[in-house]
């Protein structure tokens, strides 16, 4: 009796032994799964970007590895794509050049900023931009774009040999967006000849500004530009005075001027007239009750503008009383299902009102339609 009972507990715990196991090992296999199939979870990146000496057109990445392959984009410091290299293999890359692409307004000079990208739709063919981000999106590290930052002076070494050198620079450490600011550089003729070079001022590669320079054999000689921040995004912006084998870098932080905001200043049935402060580029967008974009207006850049038209779409109907909301977008004015409303300080710049509100005969009844971002400055 007794030997019974502990033959059929020794089975028991067998089975028990065995269902365990069998558990463990459907676990083991699931964890593997992404291993098993040939995915990768969390796929890795890194890369090397050195200060260096370019031509505008191209630089060079030192070293930049990829566990699944992709891109290597090369970004302003106001975040414009200037380069996107070609695709590059999963595994290490060494001395990768990128090229500028031909759409690019700035030359690779400047504070830029290389980031690797996936290349998730598989088709060894860059796709963030066209995709708004949705497609070949950057390795991440952390929750972090896998990137890194070099600066990049214009010039060769060998231009070097007759070239103009800049000694000093001098710039302002901050500015607003509504002023005229000067930026002095000390420029050297380290040759025996006297010559008449150019002198480049930049921002984030960006020609502003060109001075013809005549020094003698040995000679300093000072450059002063003097230019008007109106129109210039805000931010902290990359200065570079260059000569033709030289240059020298500093930064300035632009604060917008003025307090974001839209007004209404008059309306009809058909359209409707804003006055508009915007630290980015971007249009006016009105929508109405049903969060329906009934009308756009033209891009316009940063800075203030007066008379922003909206035309209302053909087909929209906007009663007198029916309240609406306009707001400045980014995006596309022909593609209004798009757009985005642009936030300033964590809010968007836009203002409610109705066409009962607004005379199109005075430009008004007297009361302001200030965005909510507005604090009456």
């Amino acid at each position: 009796m007794s030997s019974g009972l502990t033959f059929g507990t020794i089975k028991r715990v067998g089975a028990i032994l065995l269902a365990i196991a069998i558990v463990l090992a459907a676990g083991l296999v699931i964890f593997q799964a992404p291993a098993i199939f040939g995915v990768e979870e969390n796929p890795e990146a890194s890369i090397t970007f050195e200060d260096q000496r370019g031509d505008g057109e191209s630089v060079t990445v030192d070293e930049v590895s990829l566990s699944e392959g992709g891109f290597v984009v090369v970004t302003g410091s106001d975040g414009e794509t200037l380069a996107v290299s070609d695709y590059l293999e999963a595994g290490s890359h060494e001395n990768v050049t990128v090229e500028r692409t031909e759409d690019a307004q700035a030359e690779l000079v400047g504070q830029l900023t290389a980031t690797v990208h996936r290349d998730t739709t598989d088709d060894e063919s860059f796709a963030y931009e066209d995709s708004d981000g949705e497609e070949d999106r950057p390795y991440l590290e952390d929750g972090y774009p896998v990137s890194d930052t070099a600066t990049v002076t214009g010039g060769t070494d060998d231009a070097l040999d007759d070239s103009f050198t800049v000694e000093s620079l001098s710039a302002p450490d901050s500015a607003t967006t509504n002023e005229t600011i000067e930026i002095t550089a000390e420029v050297a003729n380290p040759t025996d000849l006297g010559s008449q070079q150019s002198v480049t001022l930049r921002l984030d590669g960006a020609v502003l500004e060109q001075q013809a320079l005549e020094l003698g054999a040995g000679e300093t000689g000072e450059v002063t530009f003097e230019i008007e921040t109106t129109g210039l995004a805000p931010g902290n912006r990359t200065i570079g005075v260059y000569t033709e084998g030289d240059g020298k870098l500093d930064e300035i932080e632009l604060t917008f001027h003025t307090t974001p905001g839209i007004e209404i200043v008059n309306g009809s049935d058909d359209s409707i007239t804003a006055s508009v402060a915007t630290p980015e580029e971007g249009f006016v967008a009105v929508e109405d009750g049903n969060d329906t974009v009934v009308g756009t207006s033209e891009q316009f850049g940063p800075g203030e503008h007066d008379n922003v038209t909206v035309g209302f779409d053909e087909n929209a109907t906007v009663e007198d009383d029916e309240e609406l909301t306009a707001f400045v977008a980014t995006g596309d004015p022909s593609e209004p299902e798009n757009a985005t409303p642009l936030e300033y300080e964590g809010e968007p710049i836009e203002t409610t009102f109705t066409l009962a509100d607004v005379d199109d005969e005075d430009g008004g009844d007297g009361e302001s339609n200030e965005s909510e971002t507005d604090d009456g400055e």
